[in-house]
């Protein structure tokens, strides 16, 4: 929404407290008992109820679900979520988000306790829920109805509250560890202890804490050879010897009169293990043998919190949280790229020039030219950066009662910082090229002693290279009471008001022009936002049957302006086995401070994640299948042909806020008893969505996209231009259904299922304005939502998580099956190549034993059948397999024993 005057934001003010005048008996109504059941308040209202009286829908997962499932991590949660399209975190970057509704991660609101984190210091726009401890949650509750005129309007895919636990009394210490079956990395091992003292009802005070530590080791991509294997790359139309040539050792060379790249060691076979032959006479580098399946990750998460109950009216509580994740991501080793102007040659004086006296084989038609080489450094092995994320937050929550009046303040302050390091392997590009230059390097075998030590001083392992924080600083307060009584109960009324300030500051240290195999830049970016808000909420009990609930926020962002979002929700329940509730709501996100102040450079400061054809010079191919194309007269066609094109990504400062509608309509039914169904239909739409454009339009259309095709003087491609920007609209709709069902108890044990799932019957989207809308269900499509990952959203039609619990004694077990339908593979492949994804299902098996004094012992297999991931012919996917929808470990046995005490 555009800027208000002054004269419009004060009226929406007024009618916002008007509002929220109905709303302030949140509290108080909440200290009430009903039905000799205390009521909560729920995510999603600030009006505390039971909670089969919601009228929204929201999803809880309890922490003891995360232990009978086996789970190490909240990667494992939300990626089980059917109503999450999250990315598994194997692939290096920011750490583990959700992203509800397959909407972007940057629309689904994450909150502690009710309150807003720091964001992931990079992009600003989202948590990374790997800073979270585990140990410290009593419960995730999931609001699936999207934008909260409660916790704020940019939530247009969802709210998800990870709520800890208020007390704990005595300790616990508990230890968990998951070894896969096929040999290779991928194990994790887990520890945490708790410990906490004080009863609130007799001592009237409780001081607890938790430490919680996790790691997981690397995977290498040829643990899992047969995942990513010559012949299933082949039979999919992505064989990696059809690529001719690139950065490999030996390196391959062309010549200033001839652009065509050779290698002198293609004949004998290349140099196992480090390139395997490619085409037309050159060597490629062993994906198998240098590529990294899942990264080595680790987190270290402290929580603490102390309550002080001053009176049976008033409580005082103060947490901190510190949560701390490194991920060591891997890639191929140090590539010779052109540097500071200076390109990677091998001058005929050098002792490696083919033929010379270093003993490289000689090539026919070599007269004594120098070669430009397109070399991988196998000498440093993998290159490796250390992403570290400390993340931290203080909150002062003081809630009590007033008269009438039931109320909760917050203070609250958070620190993100987030640091990159040059870990191995990598080395200043101006220093190899001189060494290239000076025949000190050869850049066709391993190094003799004096290459060692020349590799060793330009070395920058170790050093940082770039510097991100954000910080999150707020207050709130919310006060609430009942108003009077109607036929239905009590009018109940809440208001209250948040004003924070986020900052961030990025910035790529110098080090960064040295090491030019890191295509990047140094590059300074910052900004900052003030938002004050004021809400208010209104439940009206109209009738014993039905419930109307009316809530209105009204912010005011430092940069943009004033926006209204109203919000309204009914509930009906004309029986006691029939419940009829949906709601409507609008919402507001402005550009993250990332994507609206974030660094902009002039030129490329990154590459593709996919290899693309240069549409100007390797035309002639199919539009958007990569190597399909001819090089033209004078190019290097493993420059231009089948190959990660430079990109240019960052901040654009003419981004305007995005805004949506949406509306939910279910029901929910207990047609026998003991069984309970659900079924929640969920509608959004989004106008002027910021996002990227996705890689595959370029290539698709470039006739279209020509002016975002940036190119140097020569004619060369400088870089495609990728920033952030205003696009067009987008309309999801889906289904949500759950489904439980107890057994009656027999002497063999307690039986129930449960099954809940999300239906989707419509995910289009727009990339301009006015342009046609594109169906992306069940297929990868042209889905575009500004998520952290350069990997497409998967849309699937249909995802499901079915459990089955059994309980007898001291002893139980459950079942659990993740389960994803069918869709369409990208098939930017030749046509006899296109494909269709199959249905992708895991099944988990866990056991628990508590006959122990004290002790609980846990045993599991996941993926019981040894499910290998979905292959994909999605040129993104390095490995020809979805890593970023399922997990290449394989089967795994995890144990976990806690010890409480």
């Amino acid at each position: 929404m555009n800027k208000q005057t002054s004269s419009t934001h004060s009226k929406l003010v007024l009618s916002s407290i008007t509002l929220a005048v109905l709303t302030m008996m949140n509290q108080a109504a909440a200290q009430q008992l009903e039905s000799g059941m205390q009521r909560v308040e729920v995510t999603g209202s600030s009006i505390k109820r039971l909670a089969t009286e919601m009228a929204l829908p929201v999803s809880t997962i309890k922490a003891d679900e995360f232990t009978k499932r086996g789970m190490t991590s909240l990667a494992d949660v939300m990626m089980a979520l059917p109503q999450s399209n999250s990315l598994a975190p194997s692939n290096a970057g920011s750490g583990t988000n959700i992203n509800l509704r397959g909407l972007g991660v940057n629309r689904t609101l994450v909150l502690l306790n009710g309150r807003r984190l720091a964001n992931e210091a990079i992009a600003d726009g989202y948590a990374n829920l790997d800073v979270i401890p585990m140990s410290s949650l009593l419960r995730v509750e999931i609001l699936r109805d999207g934008a909260s005129s409660i916790y704020g309007s940019d939530a247009i895919g969802g709210v998800v509250n990870f709520i800890t636990k208020s007390s704990v009394e005595g300790g616990s210490i508990t230890a968990q560890y998951v070894q896969p079956e096929k040999s290779g990395g991928g194990d994790e091992q887990r520890l945490s202890a708790t410990f906490g003292k004080g009863k609130l009802a007799s001592d009237g005070w409780n001081l607890y804490a938790t430490i919680d530590g996790r790691q997981r080791s690397r995977l290498a991509a040829r643990d899992r050879a047969d995942l990513s294997s010559n012949e299933l790359l082949a039979s999919i139309g992505r064989a990696p010897t059809l690529a001719s040539g690139g950065y490999a050792s030996p390196a391959n060379f062309t010549t200033p009169s001839n652009k065509t790249a050779a290698n002198p060691y293609y004949k004998t076979g290349c140099q196992a293990p480090y390139s395997i032959q490619g085409a037309k006479n050159t060597c490629i580098i062993d994906n198998n043998e240098y590529g990294t399946a899942l990264h080595e990750t680790r987190q270290l998460t402290f929580y603490a919190r102390g309550t002080k109950q001053i009176s049976d009216d008033h409580t005082l509580s103060l947490d901190y949280m510190r949560g701390e994740s490194t991920i060591i991501s891997a890639r191929n080793p140090t590539q010779s790229v052109t540097a500071k102007g200076m390109p990677a040659r091998v001058p005929a004086g050098s002792k490696w020039y083919p033929g010379g006296a270093g003993g490289v084989p000689a090539m026919a038609g070599l007269k004594g030219e120098p070669l430009t080489v397109t070399w991988s450094v196998a000498d440093l092995g993998l290159a490796s950066n250390k992403d570290v994320q400390l993340n931290q937050r203080l909150a002062l929550v003081d809630e009590g009662k007033i008269g009438e009046w039931d109320y909760k303040t917050g203070l609250v302050y958070g620190h993100s910082g987030r640091k990159n390091y040059y870990n191995t392997g990598y080395v200043s590009g101006p220093g190899l090229n001189n060494g290239l230059a000076s025949g000190v390097l050869n850049p066709f075998s391993l190094q003799d002693e004096a290459g060692k030590g020349y590799l060793r001083d330009i070395s920058v392992d170790g050093q940082l290279n770039r510097d991100s924080t954000s910080t999150f600083a707020g207050v709130d307060a919310t006060a609430s009471r009942t108003l009077m009584q109607l036929p239905g109960g009590s009018l109940a009324m809440a208001v209250g008001i948040d004003i924070h300030r986020d900052t961030t500051e990025d910035t790529r240290l110098p080090i960064t022009n040295e090491v030019s195999y890191a295509n990047a830049s140094s590059s300074h970016g910052e900004g900052a936002r003030n938002v004050s808000a004021l809400y208010a909420e209104l439940d009206i009990p109209i009738s014993k049957q039905l419930t109307v609930n009316l809530a209105a926020r009204d912010d005011y962002f430092s940069d943009f302006g004033n926006t209204f979002n109203p919000k309204a929700s009914f509930r009906y329940e004309p029986s006691k086995t029939l419940m009829l509730r949906g709601s409507a709501n609008t919402g507001f996100r402005a550009p993250t401070l990332f994507d609206r102040y974030g660094y902009r450079l002039p030129g490329a400061n990154g590459n593709t994640a996919a290899k693309w054809d240069d549409p100007t010079l390797c035309p002639g191919g199919k539009p958007g299948v990569a190597g399909s194309g001819t090089a033209v007269a004078g190019s290097v066609a493993s420059e231009v042909c089948n190959v990660a094109l430079p990109k240019q990504t960052g901040s654009n400062d003419q981004l305007t806020p995005e805004t949506s509608r949406g509306w939910t309509l279910g029901m929910v039914v207990e047609p026998v008893k003991n069984l309970t169904l659900s079924f929640d239909y969920w509608n959004i739409r989004m106008k002027d969505m910021l996002a990227n454009l996705p890689e595959q339009a370029y290539f698709q259309d470039p006739a279209k996209y020509k002016d975002l095709f940036v190119r140097n003087p020569d004619g060369t491609l400088a870089y495609i231009k990728n920033v952030t920007m205003n696009l067009g609209g987008q309309k999801t709709a889906g289904i949500d259904l759950t489904a439980t069902y107890a057994l009656p108890r027999m002497d063999i044990g307690e039986f129930n299922f449960q099954l809940d799932g999300t239906y989707l019957t419509q995910f289009e989207n727009q990339l301009e304005k006015d342009s046609p809308y594109v169906s992306n269900v069940g297929r990868f499509g042209l889905a575009s939502n500004g998520t952290t990952s350069n990997f497409p959203i998967i849309t699937y039609r249909w995802k499901h998580t079915l459990k089955m619990n059994w309980k007898r004694g001291d002893w139980s077990s459950q079942l659990t099956q993740n389960y994803n339908s069918h869709y369409d593979d990208q098939n930017l492949v030749a046509a006899e190549y296109q494909r269709e994804i199959k249905p992708y299902s895991v099944w988990n098996l866990t056991g628990t034993y508590s006959g122990f004094k004290n002790i609980s012992i846990v045993a599991g297999v996941t993926n019981m059948f040894d499910e290998n991931p979905p292959v994909t012919n999605h040129s993104g996917y390095t490995f020809g397999y979805l890593s970023s929808a399922a997990s290449p470990i394989g089967r795994s046995y995890n144990l976990r024993m806690t010890y409480n005490f």
